[in-house]
């Protein structure tokens, strides 16, 4: 999450042996260029030093990337040290950044599942450790939910949440990738999938094709990859995980911060259940699953059926991001928000708009790698309950499959629950990478 909200995303149905294959064209060429790559080296292509310049280099017909910036280690201690405490509004002691590091932004094809693979182009971010190292642990990074299209990893300026994953990580020999999602950054959807599971899933692992492309281009290599991601990066990090395990791809450790990993349950919550500590911009987060599921799932009236008339246009701007347009336009009060109806547990749990949320889960398939889930005790997006949801359910699986774990950050906030998580997991990422960050040249 980043100056707006932050929540989760849903599950799909599982996919044709056509759409799958559909899945696979981009991810399949660009296995085929890395092979390329490091075989022949330099000969296929240009030059990392043409990024220098800020031109893009494009790797394949489907990837290519540009030279976004450099930050010194100073600039990293910096957002350790004084910019995330005050950004999260909580003190936290970061281990200090050794290495300078290099910032891409990635440009890449890829499919929208829930489009019948309509093709779209994304972006992302890949920060590069500078150091004489040639093989690094990778941090794939999913970001929380944003309101700006900007506020996103490949625009790391503007995104407080990716800054303090650069310094912790990439400052400290890792290289740290994040996919912008689909409708964010600079990729051609003009509209944003907000918890479209499907999505969120292509979109992270076509990325991960991308940047290690991109990597063997630079005649680098990854070693272990993790996943991590905050509050609906959180649920995007599990339902990535899925895809991940589901296509064979290791991952050497999972954590998230403050996940929504059953999208119903929260929504349920702020609507039916509500909490005195809820967030005041549950509201976005009701905007966004609405318009998005409409334009993703090809639902037409859906947002309409949701919203009360006299919002409804309000709530179509702050979707679209038309110029202007200020969630404060909308209520807080989710009753004058939402039709009536939809304060019926049963009624919105039956509508089509509970349907497609019920959809977003990512936790309910047998775990085989390591996964962490920190959460808040003062949350106010995600209840306790849900913050060990994953957990409680892998161990209610006959003995129990105790890979998935929920830990606590105390009485920590939804920022305050994602910035104190990240230096734990630097630990527990650093004792599985062992020397291969730690005994790196600088």
């Amino acid at each position: 999450m980043s100056s707006t909200p932050a929540f989760e995303t849903e599950p799909v149905p599982v996919p044709s042996n056509e759409v799958r294959r559909g899945r696979h064209l981009i991810s399949a060429r660009i296995r085929l260029f890395v092979c390329a790559a490091l075989l022949c080296g330099s000969a296929l292509i240009a030059q990392p030093i043409c990024a220098q310049k800020s031109q893009p280099v494009r790797v394949t017909s489907d990837v290519q990337y540009e030279f976004i910036g450099r930050w010194d280690v100073a600039r990293l201690n910096q957002i350790l040290q004084v910019d995330t405490p005050k950004f999260f509004d909580i003190p936290v002691t970061y281990t200090s950044a050794r290495n300078s590091v290099r910032l891409y932004r990635v440009t890449y094809r890829s499919v929208i599942p829930e489009m019948g693979n309509q093709p779209t182009t994304a972006t992302g971010l890949l920060a590069i450790p500078e150091t004489s190292g040639k093989a690094f642990p990778v941090v794939s990074y999913q970001h929380g939910t944003v309101y700006g299209k900007h506020q996103v990893p490949s625009f790391p300026e503007e995104s407080g949440e990716t800054k303090l994953m650069i310094a912790q990580f990439a400052g400290q020999g890792y290289v740290v990738e994040g996919a912008d999602y689909f409708g964010m950054g600079a990729g051609s959807e003009p509209h944003e999938g907000f918890m479209v599971k499907s999505s969120h899933q292509q979109a992270v692992f076509d990325m991960n094709e991308a940047a290690h492309a991109v990597m063997a281009n630079m005649k680098l290599r990854g070693t272990d990859l993790f996943l991590a991601g905050w509050s609906q990066g959180g649920f995007v990090t599990m339902a990535a995980l899925e895809k991940f395990e589901r296509d064979g791809v290791p991952v050497t450790a999972v954590v998230t911060a403050s996940a929504p990993v059953d999208a119903l349950m929260p929504i349920t919550g702020f609507i039916d259940f509500p909490r005195k500590n809820d967030a005041p911009w549950t509201n976005a987060l009701v905007v966004l699953t609405a318009f998005s599921f409409e334009n993703y799932y090809g639902v037409p009236g859906l947002a309409q059926s949701v919203f009360n008339p006299a919002y409804y246009d309000a709530a179509k701007a702050i979707y679209d991001r038309t110029p202007g347009a200020d969630l404060s336009a909308l209520p807080a009060d989710l009753h004058k928000l939402i039709r009536p109806e939809y304060f019926d547990p049963q009624f919105l749990a039956n509508s089509e708009y509970g349907r497609l949320l019920a959809k977003d889960r990512a936790y309910q398939w047998v775990i085989k790698t390591p996964v962490r889930n920190y959460y808040g005790t003062n949350d106010e997006v995600i209840s306790v309950g849900l913050g060990q949801l994953a957990a409680n359910y892998q161990h209610a699986i006959g003995s129990g499959n105790d890979k998935v774990q929920a830990v606590s950050t105390g009485p920590t906030t939804h920022r305050g629950t994602y910035a104190s998580a990240v230096p734990e997991w630097k630990i527990w990422f650093d004792s599985l990478a062992g020397a291969k960050v730690n005994d790196r040249k600088e």
